[in-house]
């Protein structure tokens, strides 16, 4: 048992040292590691006169993660949908939507798919990370392999993880995004971890 254990961690060691981040690549700052901060720096697609971020808490002052500014004239109140984007459970408080309001209509947006059509163009670092978090894409900003960017005038690079399976098994990819269409291209760094405790996921 010793030597199995010995061995992984020798051959997790040498994941680690492979993986290199150039020196242009800057550390994502901690605070951008959890989506709920990163709503506040969404540039919507299209205009809407209010929109907010909800998730599907019954407590609705619990529930309301952003809102952006919103006219004293109006009032919206819709029942929560059934789905959302980033399902972490099933119940309360399990998931996040977007409600909207355009010419004084509500429109939701209560997919991973419909968050990236209500972003649209990547405008900035936090409209980045959120777009590879649709795609299952973690930051972790102990490490340089999964919490590092770039910015060009065309594509934002994050370096990203993946997690998965039982054991966890965590995978750091670069992520090439185009600001413009919002599409990503992939390369694996390679499995740089194995976790016993399933929990964690």
């Amino acid at each position: 048992m010793k030597i199995i254990i010995a061995f992984s961690l020798i051959l997790s060691n040498l994941f680690f040292a492979q993986i290199t981040v150039p020196d242009d690549y800057k550390k994502i700052p901690d605070i951008l590691d959890t989506a709920d901060y990163l709503y506040p720096f969404i540039v919507p697609d299209k205009e809407y006169q209010y929109w907010r971020v909800l998730s599907n808490d019954t407590d609705y002052e619990k529930a309301v993660i952003y809102e952006s500014q919103m006219p004293d004239f109006m009032t919206i109140n819709e029942p929560a949908p059934k789905k959302g984007f980033f399902q972490k459970c099933i119940g309360n408080n399990c998931f996040s939507y977007i409600l909207a309001c355009k010419n004084e209509r509500s429109v939701y947006f209560s997919s991973e798919q419909q968050l990236r059509d209500f972003m649209g163009s990547i405008d900035n670092l936090p409209e980045a990370i959120l777009l590879a978090k649709t795609y299952g894409y973690l930051i972790d900003t102990k490490n340089r392999f999964t919490g590092s960017y770039k910015i060009e005038d065309r594509y934002i690079s994050l370096y990203a993880l993946q997690s998965k399976g039982c054991p966890v098994i965590n995978e750091s990819f670069l992520l090439t995004i185009n600001r413009k269409t919002g599409k990503i291209e992939a390369k694996s760094n390679g499995i740089y971890s194995k976790n016993e405790d399933c929990s964690v996921l």
